[in-house]
């Protein structure tokens, strides 16, 4: 799959330490939604968490929306691994709308306070996040610089898919989609190849 082009991710899984391990050096490259819905980190059994921290080539994914993962946690992720950490959203359909019910593929969902979780068993089901706000929360709730959380936002998810030559920072040349944040960290403008679109 690699040689096809392919960026191969591991996530939501029941690997082990080992099997995680194995797979980062067959050649999967990111580790999706770092700590949910996977083997958690043991003492003992460090689980696939720690395998993608001990792999250089591996990106580690995590939603930063205060509930998927506490801060701290998140902030021992960017310790651990500052360049290799990717901000995302794994956002649905809600968001942006107000409370109430939709659906993630054909499951039932409830949206309460912004929180999305399945109607039957109350497990998180995708976020209602957007990327402005896991920078905002990476800054201050994880307290990340703001240099860092805009690089785990931009030039981290296109390293991690290989696809970071000509987006994710401005330079001369380059295609310049940028989002323009106010000093309260929220979306004033958006520009697609130099051009405003907002």
């Amino acid at each position: 799959m690699r040689e096809a082009g392919a960026t191969i991710a591991i996530g939501h899984t029941d690997a082990t330490y080992d099997g995680a391990l194995r797979a980062f050096r067959a050649g999967a490259g990111i580790l999706t939604h770092a700590f949910n819905a996977m083997n958690p980190l043991h003492h003992r059994r460090p689980g696939p968490v720690v395998a993608a921290l001990e792999s250089p080539g591996v990106s580690l994914e995590v939603i930063c929306d205060g509930v998927h993962v506490h801060p701290g946690v998140i902030a021992m992720l960017f310790a651990s691994a500052p360049e290799r950490t990717v901000l995302i959203t794994d956002a649905m359909s809600a968001t942006c709308m107000h409370d109430g019910a939709y659906t993630l593929g054909a499951l039932p969902v409830t949206v309460t306070d912004g929180v999305a979780r399945l109607t039957e068993g109350n497990t998180i089901a995708g976020s209602t996040l957007t990327m402005d706000h896991a920078v905002k929360r990476a800054v201050e709730e994880v307290g990340l610089p703001l240099e860092q959380a805009v690089y785990a936002a931009t030039q981290a998810p296109l390293q991690a898919i290989n696809a970071g030559e000509d987006r994710g920072r401005l330079s001369p040349g380059l295609r310049a989609d940028l989002v323009v944040l106010g000093q309260d960290l929220t979306v004033e403008s958006v520009y697609v190849a130099g051009q405003k679109v907002n």
